[in-house]
């Protein structure tokens, strides 16, 4: 037994992540209120001091991997030169999409329009006006858009590259090869993969926690169910059960299968609204909103609030919390991507992990966010009011349907919602145990099952307190996740430069850059690997 945990997993990773987490879900049962204290303050500092850097950063990120894309080392796969795509262009867009977004696209779909629209400090247009309504669809563009997907993909296409090319493990420290070399298997990559498995874990809980309001809500409004902590339990128990079934079955009979039924039932839902809404409303915020967004990219990317105190606070508890909660997500959505994409250039990575999903997060807030708006500009308080679990299912009342429709169309909802959380925690799941083992893209089933149920297990406890105490400590761990982004978007920025310096020594000549080769060649990820090099013949990547 002893041998075979060594052989499955980074000790140090492990064993220090799991007592970091016990520690803080410890604090939130016995001092809910404490640690809301102390992360509501640690963010404030960092939104207040910190928030320069984060908008600097995040940017920087939209400039490295557009430059990537448009060189010659687009044409580099992310695998040996005859490596071929291990999943089909459909399949890899649907776990990518449903890993990177998920359930967020849903819970702030209408409520988040919504709140900019009501917010005057930000909006250059009369408030209350149709001009308002595009800017506010501007910034919800924003923040889903092209800036959180280019976070996710230089991590993703970092690790894809080391790993399948290059020979490393699956792990962020592979990433600063170039910088430190074999020290990414000491203490220094010990800890980056800690801070990973943090943001990881703890966003995964947090979501699972806040997307059970979101249904144990959408049950209530619709069947009648009561909306409790209780209730709240059950769907979270479901939603883990789901997640453990699809992360023991594995990507392709599991995961894969699991994003494309989520995909399409997503799609199923936004076409349905889109028909029986207000249609042509949707289409002119799809177009005027996409106009505004690329208009206005540059001024919106570098935008700080001088002299205006109520816009800073709107962005430190919107953009600034956002670029840290992508940040912290990058280790979890940019190592799935990265494990699902041997075999592509980083052409196709990036275009179609920047381009695509941005696309379609417009397309979807314009359906539902636009939607909002439209029935908020006609009169309807009740959305304008809603909070962020209720605001979907007010908008499904507000659609011009009735009866058994509007009952199925909230059913929908609810399923999405569900699946959509589902997707998340199963390859949330994978990648823990990826970085709490080494860097094998192939974990073990017995630790696969151990992080899933420790997901649901985390949210339900915290629930529990919260409701108990009367405190919010899982609001409380997603502000401390978003602060942990904080230190990783220094260590994103070495990865750049560990990423540039690497392409930079691929070969000019050829339709792609020939692979070098290290004493452990790269391979498929569902070939046998070796998590660490041999100690007596280290792995030599670069001559």
């Amino acid at each position: 037994m002893r041998e075979h945990f060594r052989q499955h997993t980074n000790p140090p990773v492990f064993f220090i992540s799991a007592a970091i987490v016990l520690a803080f879900v410890l604090w939130g049962v016995f001092a809910a209120g404490s640690l809301g204290s102390v992360a509501d303050t640690v963010f404030a500092w960092i939104g207040e001091y910190a928030g320069w850097w984060y908008i600097l950063a995040a940017s920087f990120f939209v400039i490295v991997v557009f430059t990537i894309m448009l060189s010659r080392w687009g044409r580099i796969k992310l695998g040996p030169d005859d490596a071929r795509p291990e999943f089909g262009t459909l399949a890899w867009f649907s776990m990518l999409f449903t890993a990177g977004m998920g359930i967020g696209l849903v819970f702030y779909s209408v409520n988040e329009p919504a709140t900019h629209f009501q917010s005057p400090s930000i909006l250059q247009s009369q408030t209350g006006s149709a001009d308002a309504s595009i800017e506010a669809l501007k910034y919800t563009f924003f923040h889903w858009g092209i800036h959180p997907w280019a976070i996710y993909v230089i991590l993703g296409a970092a690790l894809g590259y080391f790993a399948f090319r290059r020979g490393l493990p699956l792990r962020p420290a592979s990433a600063l090869y170039p910088l430190i070399g074999d020290r990414i298997y000491g203490p220094i990559g010990n800890v980056i993969d800690i801070v990973a498995v943090f943001g990881t874990l703890f966003g995964i809980a947090t979501s699972l926690g806040f997307g059970s309001g979101q249904i144990a809500t959408g049950l209530n409004l619709t069947f009648g169910t009561p909306d409790t902590a209780w209730m709240q339990i059950l769907v979270i128990g479901i939603l883990t059960l789901i997640a453990v079934t699809s992360v023991m079955l594995g990507i392709d009979k599991g995961i894969r299968r699991l994003s494309l039924f989520n995909l399409g039932g997503a799609v199923l839902m936004a076409l349905v609204v889109l028909v029986v809404g207000p249609t042509l409303v949707i289409m002119q915020y799809f177009a005027g909103g996409i106009g505004n967004y690329l208009q206005t990219l540059p001024q919106t990317s570098f935008q700080m609030f001088f002299g205006n105190e109520a816009a800073q606070t709107w962005q430190q508890g919107w953009t600034i919390f956002y670029w840290g909660w992508w940040i912290s997500w990058s280790p979890f959505v940019g190592m799935f991507m990265a494990r699902i994409s041997y075999g592509i250039t980083l052409r196709k990575f990036i275009g179609g992990a920047i381009l695509a999903p941005t696309l379609a997060s417009m397309f979807w807030f314009s359906i539902f966010g636009g939607g909002g708006l439209y029935y908020i500009l006609q009169g309807n308080e009740a959305i304008a009011n809603a909070d962020s679990t209720s605001a979907l299912f007010t908008f499904i009342e507000a659609l011009p349907i009735a009866g058994v429709l509007a009952t199925l169309l909230s059913l929908l909802s609810i399923v999405v919602v569900a699946v959509f959380f589902a997707t998340s925690s199963d390859s949330g799941s994978l990648v823990v145990d990826i970085l709490t083992n080494g860097g094998d893209p192939n974990p073990d089933w017995k630790q696969r099952l151990f992080w899933a149920v420790t997901e649901g297990a985390i949210a339900a406890i915290l629930l529990v307190a919260g409701n108990a105490a009367g405190g919010d400590p899982l609001g409380a761990l997603q502000t401390t996740a978003v602060a942990a982004g904080l230190p990783f978007s220094f260590v994103l920025v070495f990865v750049c430069w560990g990423l540039l310096k690497a392409l930079s020594e691929e070969p000019a000549s050829g339709s792609a850059a020939r692979t070098p080769e290290p004493s452990q060649p790269a391979t498929r990820p569902s070939d046998g690997y070796v998590s660490q090099p041999d100690s007596a013949s280290p792995q030599k990547v670069y001559r």
